[in-house]
């Protein structure tokens, strides 16, 4: 692979993340599944406790999604949880013609309906994935989400 394939491949693989993201906050399943790999797999696993108190404010988020077919067309939408992500700071390294894997930092927020226990959630980390090609095209075979700081008001 030469530097330009390289790099053309970065490309697609962070067009790839936004649509994910983009996906999840417009509550687009559709959008989600079409970057995502066949059998990928998605853990989420303490992605909304706070390390520094060690809270974990949504222990209902702690899943693995084993396919791109178990994600949930409307995602968090049926809770009525908005949510806003911004990615940025990605750290891709290709490994092949057909693998790659990536860092991303990134910083969430969500509101809740009234009535819960926090209206606001505001969380930073990062993503820690890999890629795949698939029908000529990267895909997100894996995830994982370390975090940094978790706060609830």
């Amino acid at each position: 692979m030469d530097t330009a394939e390289r790099l053309a491949a970065i490309e697609e693989i962070r067009q790839a993340r936004a649509k994910y993201w983009r996906g999840v906050d417009a509550c687009d399943g559709e959008l989600v599944k079409s970057v995502l790999a066949k059998d990928c797999v998605l853990e989420y696993f303490g992605c909304c406790t706070d390390p520094q108190s060690g809270v974990d404010y949504l222990p209902a988020m702690n899943v693995a999604l084993r396919g791109r077919d178990q994600w949930l067309s409307d995602g968090m939408a049926r809770f009525g949880i908005v949510s806003v992500h911004q990615g940025n700071q990605s750290e891709i390294t290709v490994t092949s013609a057909t693998t790659a894997e990536g860092v991303w930092a990134f910083t969430d927020r969500m509101w809740f309906p009234p009535g819960g226990e926090f209206r606001h959630l505001v969380g930073w980390g990062h993503y820690h994935e890999t890629y795949v090609v698939e029908d000529g095209a990267w895909k997100i075979a894996t995830t994982r989400i370390s975090r940094i700081r978790v706060q609830v008001e």
